[in-house]
């Protein structure tokens, strides 16, 4: 059984919407999607999962505090403060905060709406 089969739930994770932009009035082509910032916190022992892509949402994290490990390709790398990475359409991933304290990441993506 592979790695990515014994993903658990989200647990331990809140999401607060921080602000989005419509985009489809900024740039032509957009209609329907919009910018959005997010701030998720994942608490010690917390899941984001599970395993997910990024495929129609592409974004970027950044690590306000703690550190979030970030499960891709059979693979943990571990992200702390000051730390972000891409979510592209080839990623597919899942997260969690092996840590003590609490994990904080601004998520920025571009969503359809609705």
């Amino acid at each position: 059984m592979s790695n990515e089969q014994l993903v658990p739930e989200t647990k331990g994770v809140t999401v607060e919407l921080l602000t989005t932009v419509d985009l489809g009035p900024e740039i032509e082509g957009m209609a329907g999607r919009q910018l959005r910032m997010r701030m998720v916190t994942i608490e010690p022992g917390g899941v984001f999962g599970p395993i997910h892509d990024h495929i129609g949402r592409p974004g970027t994290v950044y690590i306000l505090q703690g550190t979030i490990t970030d499960h891709r390709n059979g693979v943990a790398t571990d992200y702390g403060p000051g730390v972000g990475w891409p979510e592209d359409r080839n990623t597919l991933h899942w997260l969690e905060n092996r840590g003590t304290v609490p994990a904080v990441e601004i998520s920025v993506d571009i969503v359809k709406q609705g």
